[in-house]
C-alpha cells in the first residue's frame, strides 16, 4: 500500500490548474472545468497527478504519464477502466488531498479538523463514541477523528453514506489514523488487511 498526501494548499491557483490541465485526460479534464471554484479544479487535477504518481512509482502502470480513465461502480465509487484489479482511493478537504493505492481494496477520507452539533453527533455517532468525543480534550479533534473512519470504512465498502452511521466501526475492517496538528487536518486508511508498517507515505 502506497499514499500520497498534499497539503502545501497554498499552491491551489490559476498558475497550477493551467499547468495541470494539459497533463490530464480528456475526461478529468472535462470533470475539473465542471467545478465553478480553483479549489474544485485544483484538487481533481492534482489528485489524478498524485495518482499516476503513485501507480508508476508502484510499477503498476508502465508510463508516468499514461492516461487514466475512470468510471463509477453503483455508489460513486472510482475505478479505472484499464486497470479493474488496481485498488485505489482518492479524498480531499481544504486543507489536503490524499491518494492511496492498494494491492486490496481500501478507503480513504481526509478532513480538516470539524466542529459539530449536538444534532450531528447524535445523528452520525452512537453512545460509546459521542461520550468519548464529549470526554476529549479537543472534541472538534476527536469528532473529525471518527467522522474520517466511518468514511473511510464506507469508501472501503463502495456503498456511499447509506448504512447506519451509529454502527459502521462495528464490522471487521481495520483503520489507521493519522492528525496533523499543525495544519489541522486527519486522515483514515480502511482495508481489510492493513498491518503495522504497511503504509509507504510519499
Amino acid at each position: 500500500m502506497r499514499l500520497a498526501v498534499f497539503d502545501r494548499m497554498e499552491e491551489c491557483g490559476d498558475a497550477e490548474i493551467r499547468r495541470l490541465l494539459p497533463s490530464v485526460s480528456a475526461q478529468r479534464r472535462e470533470k475539473a472545468l465542471g467545478y465553478k471554484h480553483d479549489f474544485g479544479r485544483f484538487a481533481c487535477l492534482k489528485t489524478y497527478e498524485m495518482l499516476q504518481n503513485l501507480l508508476f512509482e508502484s510499477r503498476l502502470i508502465p508510463d508516468k504519464g499514461m492516461e487514466l480513465v475512470f468510471r463509477e461502480l453503483e455508489h460513486g465509487k472510482p475505478v479505472l477502466r484499464d486497470f479493474p484489479d488496481l485498488h485505489f482511493n482518492i479524498s480531499h478537504c481544504r486543507n489536503a488531498l490524499a491518494v492511496v493505492v492498494s494491492e486490496n481494496p481500501v478507503g480513504i477520507d481526509i478532513e480538516a479538523f470539524r466542529p459539530f452539533s449536538e444534532a450531528l453527533l447524535r445523528r452520525t455517532m452512537n453512545a460509546k463514541e459521542a461520550a468519548d468525543i464529549l470526554a476529549a480534550g479537543d472534541s472538534s479533534l476527536r469528532f473529525t477523528e471518527y467522522w474520517t473512519r466511518k468514511e473511510a470504512v464506507l469508501k472501503l465498502r463502495g456503498c456511499g453514506i447509506t448504512e447506519d452511521l451509529h454502527h459502521v466501526l462495528e464490522g471487521k475492517e481495520a483503520t489507521e489514523t493519522h492528525v496533523n496538528e499543525e495544519k489541522r487536518y486527519v486522515f483514515t486508511l480502511a482495508s481489510d488487511y492493513l498491518s503495522p508498517n504497511s503504509v509507504s507515505l510519499l
